[in-house]
C-alpha cells in the first residue's frame, strides 16, 4: 500500500479555530489502520511541487494572515489548479476556501483575487454568522462550527458540498454549504470538521487511495466517541 503524502498548506497563517485538527484526524486514522504517510508543511514563500501530493489541507485565518496568503497563493495558482484537475484531494476551510474562489471583496470594498478553483465569490458582510452547523452532504450528515462574515455565492453550475440543515453555510439565503470540484472541497465548517465527522475523513483518504490506483476500501474503526461528539454539537442548535 502506498504511503500517502499529506500537505499542510499555510500551517502558521491559516490555523484558526482548531483547523490543525483536520491534519491530526487524517494522520491518526491512517496510523490506526497501520497505513504509512508523510506530512509536508508549506508556508508563504516555500517552493513546493504538488504533483507528489495526495491530500492537501488548509484552514482559515485572521484578515492579515489571509492577505499574506492571498498574494502567495497567486504564485501557486497554476500548480494548484493542475493538481485539482489531476484528482489530488483538497480540503480548504473558511479563509482558504474563499481564496479558492474567484475573489473576496472585504467589507470595506477591497478586492482580493482568488485562484478560481471553485466558481464562487465572497462578499464581506457587517455581521458574523457564528455557531454550530449541521449539513447533509454526500459523505453523510456533517457537524461543525462556523464563524465567518463573508457571504459566498456559488456560480450557476457550481456544486455545493451539501445542504444546510441548521446554521447558515455559504450565506444566509441559499441554504448551500461549501463547494466541490473533482476531489477538491471547500467548507465553512471549523471545529475542526474531520475529527467530528470521521466518515468525511475516511472519504478523503479513500479518494486519495483510489487516485493512486488502490481500492480505497478501509478497515472499520470504532468511531463511537467521534459520533457522540458530533451528536452533542448538533444538539446545541
Amino acid at each position: 500500500m502506498t504511503d500517502l503524502v499529506i500537505v499542510h498548506l499555510y500551517p502558521r497563517e491559516m490555523n484558526i479555530y482548531g483547523d490543525m485538527g483536520n491534519l491530526i484526524a487524517l494522520r491518526r486514522r491512517l496510523e490506526w489502520r497501520g497505513m504509512g504517510h508523510r506530512v509536508d508543511r508549506v508556508g508563504v514563500g516555500d517552493e513546493y511541487d504538488f504533483t507528489g501530493a495526495d491530500i492537501v489541507v488548509a484552514g482559515g485565518g485572521e484578515d492579515l494572515s489571509q492577505m499574506k496568503v492571498a498574494a502567495d497563493l497567486q504564485t501557486r495558482a497554476g500548480a494548484v489548479r493542475r493538481a485539482v484537475d489531476d484528482g489530488v484531494v483538497f480540503l480548504t476551510v473558511c479563509g482558504t476556501y474563499q481564496l479558492f474562489g474567484h475573489r473576496f471583496v472585504t467589507a470595506s470594498g477591497e478586492v482580493i483575487p482568488g485562484i478560481g478553483v471553485f466558481d464562487c465569490e465572497t462578499i464581506g458582510g457587517g455581521t458574523r454568522m457564528i455557531g454550530n452547523i449541521v449539513v447533509d452532504a454526500a459523505a453523510g450528515r456533517l457537524v461543525g462550527f462556523e464563524n465567518h462574515s463573508g457571504r459566498t455565492m456559488l456560480g450557476a453550475g457550481q456544486e455545493a458540498l451539501g445542504r444546510v440543515v441548521r446554521g447558515n453555510g455559504n450565506n444566509d439565503t441559499t441554504g448551500e454549504e461549501g463547494a466541490m470540484v473533482n476531489n477538491a472541497f471547500g467548507t465553512y465548517l471549523h471545529g475542526s470538521v474531520l475529527p467530528k465527522n470521521p466518515a468525511f475523513a475516511d472519504d478523503l483518504i479513500a479518494r486519495a487511495l483510489r487516485r493512486r490506483g488502490e481500492s480505497g476500501e478501509l478497515s472499520a474503526l470504532d468511531d463511537s466517541v467521534e459520533q457522540a461528539a458530533a451528536k452533542s454539537a448538533a444538539a446545541r442548535l
